[in-house]
């Protein structure tokens, strides 16, 4: 396996948040929630005698894009027709844009085991979406023209990937991009962000790409890195038992953890695109492209700069914080809502996360959660007030999952106020060492490590409520008094 290099470049199609469709007023709707074939229109369904009209929100939405991705945003582009033909193409050709994008020749920075890398950008342009074909059991196939016409912005990178762990960085932080820019929810689930992996391999005495096969429509990050490990290892045992590698279009069964081969791959002359005659060239003018940029909002890498140097968070946290708009917010409102920054990070990274990783619920779900920022906020402000303590706070956590209840509430409601009265302390710790009277002597007689075991003695006497520091110093000095 050292011998081969793996070679990817990935393709990103991103629906845009627009309110309407590309080129016609038809209202976008959720292709998944929405009955299907309400949200069409004569455009959509294909119908002679339609013009299209460009949807100027589309436009800058994609431009915003491209700036964020530090690409150029050449001053013409123009659409341009891509014919085939398939059930769920109304026209029988999709309206895209091909030698004129909207941007070209930019780059992200993705941070990988403590180094990072620029993954080459080397367009971002406007289309439209298809329909959505349902296959049903009996070989027969239902079609859905609510998502026909939707703006779909396509990103392609260069082949500067080189493993499944890289295209997974690249993945999350240009699903971060769109979601920061506010532009596409990234709900993979739904089909608004789909990718598509070109994967090929190279041995170390090639001096040329080899054949490349296409996996499209991976509508996971998770499936797509399962994807292309899976074909990268057919590759390679396909070359060194003497194969060849047939350009194709693949798909990925995630229930069967395989690649399926689709069809046989199109050359790009077989799309015959041509100039799109219905819609003028744009043409961007650089005050447009300065007005667009003056409105990006703060985005991931700034974020991680304005986090460690503002918060005193390592890059590490920082970047953790915000791969996930969502996560991001929800830290932001901690901070708003009082929460010291160390303290909201160490709890959002520890005891929150590992609570929705035991629930089974994605980071990207954190705003649907019964926990609020305001109440981690307050679970917080009890910690570092002495009225629980650390491992009570864990515990009170659980209770806030299941029921959403402010933490100040659960805790009178449960009785798990900290113990930091010094007779009730003292009392316990006494009766503890006279119940153990062997490790008590083992102590004495220079075995340090026993105060340990004690202390965890005295903790499990008060139900894990006493004060951590107050129990610790207590027991210290009840031990010394009976040095003496």
């Amino acid at each position: 396996m050292s011998d081969w290099k793996t070679i990817i470049g990935l393709e990103v199609h991103a629906e845009l948040l627009t309110e309407s469709k590309m080129f016609s007023p038809c209202p976008v709707v959720d292709s998944v929630e929405a009955a299907p074939n309400t949200a069409v229109d004569p455009l959509s369904l294909g119908l002679p005698g339609t013009l299209p009209v460009v949807n100027m929100q589309a436009v800058e939405y994609a431009m915003m894009v491209g700036l964020a991705l530090n690409c150029e945003i050449p001053p013409v582009n123009q659409f341009a027709r891509k014919s085939y033909f398939y059930p769920d193409l109304p026209k029988g050709f999709q309206i895209s844009q091909y030698d004129r994008p909207l941007a070209v020749n930019g780059y992200i920075d993705i941070a990988l085991d403590g180094e990072t890398k620029r993954i080459r950008v080397r367009r971002a342009h406007l289309e439209e979406d298809t329909g959505k074909l349902t296959h049903e059991g009996d070989g027969s196939s239902l079609v859905d023209y609510n998502r026909a016409g939707v703006p779909l912005l396509e990103i392609v990178s260069e082949p500067d990937i080189f493993s499944s762990a890289e295209a997974e960085a690249y993945s999350r932080k240009l699903r971060a991009l769109l979601q920061y820019l506010g532009v596409n929810h990234g709900d993979m689930s739904k089909g608004v962000l789909r990718f598509e992996a070109n994967v090929s391999v190279m041995h170390k005495d090639d001096t040329a790409f080899r054949t490349r096969r296409e996996i499209k429509n991976l509508n996971s990050i998770r499936s797509m890195v399962r994807a292309i490990d899976a074909e990268v290892a057919w590759q390679i045992r396909q070359y060194e038992s003497g194969g060849a590698v047939t350009p194709a279009t693949l798909g990925w069964d995630e229930a069967g953890g395989k690649i399926v081969v689709q069809r046989y791959k199109e050359r790009a002359d077989e799309y015959r695109y041509f100039p799109e005659p219905d819609i003028p060239v744009i043409e961007v003018s650089r005050d447009w492209v300065e007005e667009v940029r003056a409105h990006l909002p703060e985005l991931p890498d700034a974020k991680v700069v304005r986090y460690t140097a503002d918060y005193g968070v390592t890059d590490y946290e920082a970047r953790r914080l915000v791969e996930d708009r969502a996560i991001a917010d929800f830290f932001e409102a901690m901070l708003a809502e009082g929460a010291p920054a160390k303290q909201a990070v160490n709890w959002m990274l520890g005891g929150l996360f590992r609570t929705m990783n035991e629930a089974n619920v994605g980071y990207d779900e954190i705003g649907r959660i019964r926990i609020t920022p305001a109440m981690l906020a307050e679970l917080i402000a009890l910690v570092q007030a002495g009225t629980i303590n650390n491992t009570t706070a864990n515990t009170l956590l659980s209770h806030m999952w299941e029921s959403g209840q402010m933490p100040s509430a659960l805790v009178k409601q449960l009785g798990l106020e900290q113990v930091s009265d010094t007779g009730v302390l003292r009392e316990t710790i006494e009766t503890v060492l006279n119940a153990n009277p062997d490790m008590v002597a083992g102590y004495l007689a220079g075995k340090d490590k026993l105060i340990k075991a004690l202390m965890g003695q005295c903790m499990a006497a008060l139900k894990g409520k006493g004060n951590p520091q107050a129990v610790t110093d207590l027991l210290a000095e009840a031990l010394e008094a009976r040095r003496q």
